[in-house]
Protein backbone atom coordinates (compact mmCIF):
# COMPACT_ATOMS: atom_id res chain seq x y z
CA UNK A 1 0.00 0.00 0.00
CA UNK A 2 1.38 3.52 -0.46
CA UNK A 3 2.91 5.32 1.96
CA UNK A 4 0.22 7.64 3.87
CA UNK A 5 2.58 11.02 2.65
CA UNK A 6 2.33 9.98 -0.84
CA UNK A 7 -1.09 9.37 -0.60
CA UNK A 8 -1.61 13.36 0.99
CA UNK A 9 0.76 14.60 -1.40
CA UNK A 10 -1.38 13.59 -4.25
CA UNK A 11 -4.47 14.49 -2.45
CA UNK A 12 -2.75 18.27 -2.05
CA UNK A 13 -0.88 19.23 -4.15
CA UNK A 14 -2.44 20.35 -7.46
CA UNK A 15 0.60 19.76 -9.78
CA UNK A 16 0.55 15.97 -8.42
CA UNK A 17 -3.41 15.37 -8.32
CA UNK A 18 -3.44 16.21 -12.08
CA UNK A 19 -0.27 13.54 -13.07
CA UNK A 20 -2.20 11.18 -11.00
CA UNK A 21 -6.12 12.03 -12.67
CA UNK A 22 -4.86 11.75 -16.18
CA UNK A 23 -2.80 9.01 -16.15
CA UNK A 24 -4.99 7.26 -13.70
CA UNK A 25 -8.43 7.97 -15.82
CA UNK A 26 -6.71 6.50 -18.68
CA UNK A 27 -5.32 3.53 -17.27
CA UNK A 28 -9.02 2.58 -15.29
CA UNK A 29 -10.60 3.54 -18.39
CA UNK A 30 -8.07 1.43 -20.74
CA UNK A 31 -9.06 -1.82 -18.14
CA UNK A 32 -12.65 -1.36 -19.04
CA UNK A 33 -12.87 -2.78 -22.47
CA UNK A 34 -11.14 -5.99 -20.43
CA UNK A 35 -14.33 -6.10 -18.31
CA UNK A 36 -17.79 -7.95 -18.30
CA UNK A 37 -20.15 -6.04 -16.71
CA UNK A 38 -22.43 -7.94 -13.82
CA UNK A 39 -25.96 -6.51 -13.73
CA UNK A 40 -26.20 -8.00 -10.08
CA UNK A 41 -23.40 -6.69 -8.02
CA UNK A 42 -23.35 -4.06 -5.94
CA UNK A 43 -19.96 -2.04 -4.41
CA UNK A 44 -19.87 -0.72 -0.72
CA UNK A 45 -17.66 1.77 0.59
CA UNK A 46 -17.36 3.64 3.73
CA UNK A 47 -15.62 6.86 4.09
CA UNK A 48 -13.08 5.70 1.11
CA UNK A 49 -12.41 2.02 2.73
CA UNK A 50 -11.33 3.07 6.11
CA UNK A 51 -14.62 1.65 8.41
CA UNK A 52 -17.42 -0.73 8.05
CA UNK A 53 -20.01 1.73 9.24
CA UNK A 54 -21.63 4.53 8.91
CA UNK A 55 -25.08 4.84 6.32
CA UNK A 56 -23.54 2.57 3.60
CA UNK A 57 -23.57 0.16 6.59
CA UNK A 58 -27.07 0.51 7.48
CA UNK A 59 -28.01 0.17 4.13
CA UNK A 60 -26.09 -2.92 3.31
CA UNK A 61 -27.20 -4.40 6.98
CA UNK A 62 -30.75 -3.76 5.78
CA UNK A 63 -30.08 -4.68 1.87
CA UNK A 64 -29.30 -8.51 3.15
CA UNK A 65 -32.86 -9.02 5.30
CA UNK A 66 -34.63 -8.15 2.16
CA UNK A 67 -35.89 -10.26 -0.54
CA UNK A 68 -35.32 -8.08 -3.62
CA UNK A 69 -31.78 -8.09 -3.08
CA UNK A 70 -31.62 -11.98 -2.78
CA UNK A 71 -29.61 -12.31 -6.08
CA UNK A 72 -27.33 -10.07 -5.76
CA UNK A 73 -23.95 -9.82 -5.29
CA UNK A 74 -22.42 -7.61 -2.86
CA UNK A 75 -18.56 -6.58 -2.19
CA UNK A 76 -17.12 -4.19 1.06
CA UNK A 77 -13.97 -2.03 -0.48
CA UNK A 78 -11.26 -1.95 2.68
CA UNK A 79 -8.09 -0.17 2.40
CA UNK A 80 -7.35 -2.96 5.02
CA UNK A 81 -9.64 -5.76 4.52
CA UNK A 82 -8.16 -8.28 6.98
CA UNK A 83 -9.68 -6.27 9.70
CA UNK A 84 -13.43 -6.53 8.98
CA UNK A 85 -15.88 -9.32 8.96
CA UNK A 86 -18.91 -9.18 7.31
CA UNK A 87 -22.18 -10.58 6.60
CA UNK A 88 -23.10 -12.13 3.47
CA UNK A 89 -20.62 -10.40 1.18
CA UNK A 90 -17.46 -10.30 -0.12
CA UNK A 91 -14.30 -8.28 0.75
CA UNK A 92 -11.99 -6.46 -2.09
CA UNK A 93 -8.42 -4.38 -1.27
CA UNK A 94 -9.57 -0.29 -2.05
CA UNK A 95 -6.71 0.78 -4.42
CA UNK A 96 -5.28 -2.53 -6.11
CA UNK A 97 -6.28 -3.57 -9.54
CA UNK A 98 -8.68 -6.02 -8.13
CA UNK A 99 -10.83 -3.10 -6.74
CA UNK A 100 -11.27 -0.88 -9.93
CA UNK A 101 -12.34 -4.26 -12.21
CA UNK A 102 -14.86 -4.90 -8.89
CA UNK A 103 -16.38 -0.90 -9.34
CA UNK A 104 -16.13 -1.55 -13.09
CA UNK A 105 -18.39 -4.69 -13.52
CA UNK A 106 -20.78 -3.30 -11.04
CA UNK A 107 -24.63 -2.27 -11.46
CA UNK A 108 -24.52 -0.21 -8.45
CA UNK A 109 -21.83 2.13 -6.03
CA UNK A 110 -22.93 2.69 -2.08
CA UNK A 111 -20.82 5.07 -0.98
CA UNK A 112 -21.03 8.12 1.65
CA UNK A 113 -17.81 9.92 0.34
CA UNK A 114 -16.41 8.45 -3.27
CA UNK A 115 -15.85 5.69 -5.32
CA UNK A 116 -13.57 6.89 -7.85
CA UNK A 117 -10.17 7.39 -5.63
CA UNK A 118 -10.00 11.07 -7.34
CA UNK A 119 -10.50 9.92 -10.90
CA UNK A 120 -13.30 9.99 -13.47
CA UNK A 121 -14.48 6.59 -15.36
CA UNK A 122 -18.07 6.13 -13.99
CA UNK A 123 -20.87 5.50 -16.59
CA UNK A 124 -24.33 5.59 -17.00
CA UNK A 125 -24.65 1.53 -16.62
CA UNK A 126 -23.65 1.99 -12.54
CA UNK A 127 -26.37 3.58 -10.59
CA UNK A 128 -23.90 5.75 -7.78
CA UNK A 129 -25.60 6.23 -4.62
CA UNK A 130 -24.18 8.82 -2.00
CA UNK A 131 -25.17 9.22 1.32
CA UNK A 132 -22.82 10.93 2.20
CA UNK A 133 -22.09 12.00 5.44
CA UNK A 134 -23.54 14.83 7.34
CA UNK A 135 -25.23 18.32 6.40
CA UNK A 136 -22.36 20.59 6.06
CA UNK A 137 -21.49 23.94 8.29
CA UNK A 138 -17.90 24.43 7.48
CA UNK A 139 -17.88 25.24 3.64
CA UNK A 140 -17.53 22.60 0.97
CA UNK A 141 -16.81 21.47 -2.53
CA UNK A 142 -15.84 24.53 -4.66
CA UNK A 143 -17.15 26.75 -2.18
CA UNK A 144 -14.17 26.89 -0.31
CA UNK A 145 -11.54 29.69 -1.30
CA UNK A 146 -8.73 28.54 -3.57
CA UNK A 147 -6.01 30.24 -1.16
CA UNK A 148 -7.09 27.22 1.36
CA UNK A 149 -4.25 24.83 0.12
CA UNK A 150 -6.02 21.86 1.76
CA UNK A 151 -7.75 21.68 -0.86
CA UNK A 152 -8.02 22.20 -4.68
CA UNK A 153 -11.72 22.30 -6.29
CA UNK A 154 -11.91 21.30 -9.44
CA UNK A 155 -15.31 20.74 -11.69
CA UNK A 156 -13.95 17.32 -12.65
CA UNK A 157 -13.92 16.25 -9.02
CA UNK A 158 -17.94 16.60 -9.39
CA UNK A 159 -19.04 12.86 -9.95
CA UNK A 160 -22.29 12.53 -11.65
CA UNK A 161 -24.51 10.50 -9.11
CA UNK A 162 -27.94 8.94 -9.36
CA UNK A 163 -28.74 10.01 -6.20
CA UNK A 164 -27.34 12.48 -3.28
CA UNK A 165 -29.12 12.29 0.12
CA UNK A 166 -29.73 15.35 2.36
CA UNK A 167 -31.61 15.92 5.87
CA UNK A 168 -33.37 19.27 4.43
CA UNK A 169 -33.58 22.08 2.18
CA UNK A 170 -30.76 23.69 3.67
CA UNK A 171 -28.25 21.03 3.46
CA UNK A 172 -29.80 20.32 -0.48
CA UNK A 173 -28.59 23.88 -1.98
CA UNK A 174 -25.56 23.26 -0.69
CA UNK A 175 -24.72 20.45 -2.12
CA UNK A 176 -26.18 21.58 -5.06
CA UNK A 177 -24.05 24.11 -5.47
CA UNK A 178 -20.83 22.92 -4.13
CA UNK A 179 -20.62 19.56 -5.63
CA UNK A 180 -22.40 20.27 -8.45
CA UNK A 181 -25.23 17.48 -8.41
CA UNK A 182 -27.89 17.07 -10.26
CA UNK A 183 -31.36 19.06 -9.28
CA UNK A 184 -33.35 15.38 -9.79
CA UNK A 185 -30.38 13.65 -8.03
CA UNK A 186 -30.98 15.34 -4.72
CA UNK A 187 -33.16 13.44 -2.72
CA UNK A 188 -33.91 15.08 0.90
CA UNK A 189 -34.74 11.71 2.96
CA UNK A 190 -32.51 12.03 5.99
CA UNK A 191 -29.13 10.19 6.59
CA UNK A 192 -29.81 5.77 7.30
CA UNK A 193 -26.66 6.22 10.20
CA UNK A 194 -29.59 8.45 12.34
CA UNK A 195 -32.44 6.76 12.01
CA UNK A 196 -31.28 5.05 15.17
CA UNK A 197 -31.15 8.23 16.96
CA UNK A 198 -34.52 8.53 16.42
CA UNK A 199 -35.85 4.72 16.64
CA UNK A 200 -33.57 3.17 19.38
CA UNK A 201 -32.08 5.65 22.44
CA UNK A 202 -33.72 3.74 25.41
CA UNK A 203 -32.06 3.49 28.64
CA UNK A 204 -31.24 0.01 28.27
CA UNK A 205 -29.31 0.66 25.46
CA UNK A 206 -27.29 3.24 27.59
CA UNK A 207 -26.37 1.23 30.51
CA UNK A 208 -25.18 -1.19 27.82
CA UNK A 209 -22.82 0.80 26.18
CA UNK A 210 -21.75 2.80 28.79
CA UNK A 211 -20.74 -0.89 30.67
CA UNK A 212 -19.08 -1.08 27.09
CA UNK A 213 -17.14 1.78 27.22
CA UNK A 214 -16.54 1.23 31.18
CA UNK A 215 -18.56 4.20 32.32
CA UNK A 216 -20.04 4.30 36.22
CA UNK A 217 -23.79 4.38 35.43
CA UNK A 218 -23.89 7.16 38.07
CA UNK A 219 -22.10 9.37 35.36
CA UNK A 220 -23.17 12.33 33.03
CA UNK A 221 -21.39 12.23 29.73
CA UNK A 222 -19.87 14.42 27.62
CA UNK A 223 -18.88 13.69 23.94
CA UNK A 224 -16.29 16.27 22.62
CA UNK A 225 -16.24 15.73 18.83
CA UNK A 226 -13.81 18.56 17.30
CA UNK A 227 -13.48 18.67 13.14
CA UNK A 228 -10.28 18.70 12.07
CA UNK A 229 -8.44 22.06 10.45
CA UNK A 230 -7.27 21.69 6.85
CA UNK A 231 -4.64 24.32 6.95
CA UNK A 232 -2.79 22.58 9.77
CA UNK A 233 -0.22 20.36 8.68
CA UNK A 234 2.86 18.35 9.20
CA UNK A 235 6.08 17.24 7.34
CA UNK A 236 3.83 14.60 5.27
CA UNK A 237 0.93 16.67 4.85
CA UNK A 238 -1.40 15.02 7.50
CA UNK A 239 -3.63 17.10 8.82
CA UNK A 240 -3.24 17.69 12.58
CA UNK A 241 -5.01 19.55 15.62
CA UNK A 242 -4.21 21.03 18.59
CA UNK A 243 -7.30 22.51 20.52
CA UNK A 244 -6.30 24.44 23.59
CA UNK A 245 -7.89 21.92 26.27
CA UNK A 246 -5.68 21.20 29.34
CA UNK A 247 -7.48 17.42 30.41
CA UNK A 248 -5.96 17.51 33.91
CA UNK A 249 -8.07 20.90 34.38
CA UNK A 250 -11.25 19.48 32.63
CA UNK A 251 -10.72 16.33 35.40
CA UNK A 252 -10.27 18.76 38.43
CA UNK A 253 -13.50 20.82 37.60
CA UNK A 254 -16.05 17.70 36.24
CA UNK A 255 -14.89 14.69 37.17
CA UNK A 256 -16.95 13.86 40.40
CA UNK A 257 -19.88 14.17 38.04
CA UNK A 258 -19.13 13.83 34.20
CA UNK A 259 -16.98 11.20 32.28
CA UNK A 260 -15.66 13.13 29.15
CA UNK A 261 -15.58 10.82 25.89
CA UNK A 262 -13.05 12.90 23.07
CA UNK A 263 -13.59 11.83 19.78
CA UNK A 264 -10.84 13.07 17.10
CA UNK A 265 -11.68 13.01 13.79
CA UNK A 266 -10.43 10.42 11.27
CA UNK A 267 -8.15 13.00 9.66
CA UNK A 268 -6.29 13.56 12.90
CA UNK A 269 -6.64 10.97 15.38
CA UNK A 270 -3.46 9.51 14.10
CA UNK A 271 -1.59 12.38 16.14
CA UNK A 272 -3.77 12.73 19.28
CA UNK A 273 -2.35 11.35 22.06
CA UNK A 274 -5.00 11.03 24.82
CA UNK A 275 -4.56 9.01 27.61
CA UNK A 276 -7.75 7.04 28.77
CA UNK A 277 -8.42 7.11 32.29
CA UNK A 278 -11.18 6.84 34.82
CA UNK A 279 -12.56 10.74 33.39
CA UNK A 280 -11.11 11.31 30.27
CA UNK A 281 -11.60 7.75 27.11
CA UNK A 282 -10.16 8.66 23.96
CA UNK A 283 -13.01 6.74 21.80
CA UNK A 284 -11.82 8.09 18.41
CA UNK A 285 -11.16 4.64 17.11
CA UNK A 286 -14.46 3.36 18.46
CA UNK A 287 -16.33 2.20 15.72
CA UNK A 288 -19.81 3.09 16.03
CA UNK A 289 -20.49 6.64 16.56
CA UNK A 290 -24.03 6.52 17.40
CA UNK A 291 -23.34 4.76 20.01
CA UNK A 292 -21.37 7.86 21.96
CA UNK A 293 -24.07 9.92 20.25
CA UNK A 294 -26.60 7.97 22.04
CA UNK A 295 -24.98 7.72 25.92
CA UNK A 296 -23.82 10.90 25.86
CA UNK A 297 -25.80 13.91 27.92
CA UNK A 298 -24.09 17.03 26.64
CA UNK A 299 -22.38 17.79 22.74
CA UNK A 300 -19.00 20.32 23.13
CA UNK A 301 -17.45 20.51 19.24
CA UNK A 302 -16.57 23.26 17.28
CA UNK A 303 -17.67 23.91 13.82
CA UNK A 304 -18.79 20.10 13.07
CA UNK A 305 -22.15 18.53 11.20
CA UNK A 306 -21.79 16.10 14.38
CA UNK A 307 -24.24 19.46 15.68
CA UNK A 308 -26.75 18.74 12.84
CA UNK A 309 -27.17 14.91 13.61
CA UNK A 310 -27.21 15.10 17.55
CA UNK A 311 -29.91 17.79 17.59
CA UNK A 312 -31.85 14.70 15.97
CA UNK A 313 -32.13 13.63 19.61
CA UNK A 314 -32.77 17.10 21.08
CA UNK A 315 -30.17 16.85 23.89
CA UNK A 316 -27.88 20.02 24.78
CA UNK A 317 -24.96 21.08 23.10
CA UNK A 318 -22.28 23.57 23.30
CA UNK A 319 -20.33 25.53 20.85
CA UNK A 320 -16.53 25.59 21.42
CA UNK A 321 -15.05 28.31 19.59
CA UNK A 322 -11.73 29.01 20.75
CA UNK A 323 -10.31 30.03 16.83
CA UNK A 324 -13.38 31.06 15.48
CA UNK A 325 -11.79 33.67 13.67
CA UNK A 326 -8.94 32.20 12.51
CA UNK A 327 -11.11 29.56 11.29
CA UNK A 328 -13.25 31.79 9.43
CA UNK A 329 -10.16 33.53 7.50
CA UNK A 330 -8.55 30.14 6.14
CA UNK A 331 -12.11 27.25 6.05
CA UNK A 332 -15.30 29.63 6.06
CA UNK A 333 -18.91 28.27 7.63
CA UNK A 334 -22.28 28.91 6.01
CA UNK A 335 -23.26 30.42 8.87
CA UNK A 336 -22.53 31.39 12.48
CA UNK A 337 -23.29 28.26 14.91
CA UNK A 338 -22.26 29.96 17.89
CA UNK A 339 -25.26 32.12 17.29
CA UNK A 340 -27.46 29.31 16.19
CA UNK A 341 -26.83 27.35 19.55
CA UNK A 342 -26.68 30.55 21.52
CA UNK A 343 -22.43 29.98 22.40
CA UNK A 344 -21.28 33.40 21.74
CA UNK A 345 -18.39 33.56 23.94
CA UNK A 346 -17.60 30.07 24.83
CA UNK A 347 -14.14 30.07 23.18
CA UNK A 348 -12.47 29.07 26.95
CA UNK A 349 -12.18 26.28 29.14
CA UNK A 350 -13.61 28.21 31.76
CA UNK A 351 -16.20 29.40 30.04
CA UNK A 352 -16.94 26.01 29.14
CA UNK A 353 -16.66 24.96 32.43
CA UNK A 354 -18.62 27.62 33.98
CA UNK A 355 -21.54 26.48 31.32
CA UNK A 356 -21.65 23.10 32.29
CA UNK A 357 -21.72 23.75 35.20
CA UNK A 358 -24.52 26.31 35.52
CA UNK A 359 -26.17 24.90 32.89
CA UNK A 360 -30.26 25.17 32.63
CA UNK A 361 -30.81 21.52 30.46
CA UNK A 362 -34.62 22.53 29.98
CA UNK A 363 -33.63 25.27 27.77
CA UNK A 364 -30.72 23.88 26.18
CA UNK A 365 -32.72 21.17 25.07
CA UNK A 366 -35.43 23.79 23.71
CA UNK A 367 -32.37 25.73 21.40
CA UNK A 368 -31.40 21.99 20.01
CA UNK A 369 -34.88 21.15 19.08
CA UNK A 370 -35.05 24.85 17.11
CA UNK A 371 -31.42 23.77 15.91
CA UNK A 372 -32.80 20.63 14.63
CA UNK A 373 -36.18 21.61 13.24
CA UNK A 374 -34.61 24.46 11.25
CA UNK A 375 -31.99 21.83 9.65
CA UNK A 376 -33.20 18.80 9.74
CA UNK A 377 -36.56 18.46 8.00
CA UNK A 378 -36.22 14.75 6.93
CA UNK A 379 -35.37 11.84 9.56
CA UNK A 380 -35.90 8.35 10.88
CA UNK A 381 -36.88 6.47 7.69
CA UNK A 382 -34.13 7.00 5.28
CA UNK A 383 -32.74 3.69 5.33
CA UNK A 384 -36.12 2.16 3.69
CA UNK A 385 -36.42 4.72 1.84
CA UNK A 386 -32.83 4.50 0.54
CA UNK A 387 -33.48 0.49 -0.56
CA UNK A 388 -36.65 1.54 -2.25
CA UNK A 389 -34.71 4.20 -4.51
CA UNK A 390 -31.63 2.06 -5.25
CA UNK A 391 -33.83 -1.43 -6.40
CA UNK A 392 -36.31 1.51 -8.21
CA UNK A 393 -32.66 3.07 -9.50
CA UNK A 394 -31.00 -0.41 -10.75
CA UNK A 395 -33.96 -2.05 -12.19
CA UNK A 396 -34.56 1.21 -14.23
CA UNK A 397 -31.50 2.36 -15.67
Amino acid sequence: MASLGLINRVKYLPWLYNIYFHLGTAAVRLLKLFVKKDERLIVFSSFGGRKYDDSPKCIYEAMIKDSRFDDYKMIWAFIQPEKYNIPRGEKVKTDTIAYYKTLLKARCWITNSTMERGLRFKDDSIFYYNSWHGTPIKLMGIDIDKSNLGFHSKKRDVCPYDVFCAQGEFDAEIFKRSFIVPENAMKIIGLPRNDELVNNTGEERKKRIKKQLGIALDKRVILFAPTFREYTKDKNLNCVIAPPIHLEKWKEELAEDYVLLFRAHYEVVKVMNIVTDDFVKDVSAYPILNDLMIVSDLLISDYSSIFVDYSIMGKPMLCFSYDYDEYQAKRGTYFDVREELECLGLDSEEKIFDEIKSMDIPKRMAISRRFRNKYVTSYGSATKLSLDLIYNGIMKK
